[in-house]
């Protein structure tokens, strides 16, 4: 089974991307570098609840 969650960018808070994750115990949250277009450079994004 898979869970649907969001990432937001650290800079803006903006929630730009959406991602499929397995379900299996994680102690942290997930972090990626990716591309905002509000910020408009590649920021870090991660998981929100």
């Amino acid at each position: 089974m898979k869970k649907k969650l969001a990432l937001a960018c650290t800079e803006c808070g903006s929630r730009n991307y959406s991602k499929e994750v397995g379900t299996k115990v994680r102690t942290e949250r997930l972090e990626i570098k990716k591309y905002c277009r509000y910020c408009k450079t590649h920021t870090l994004h991660r998981e929100t609840k």
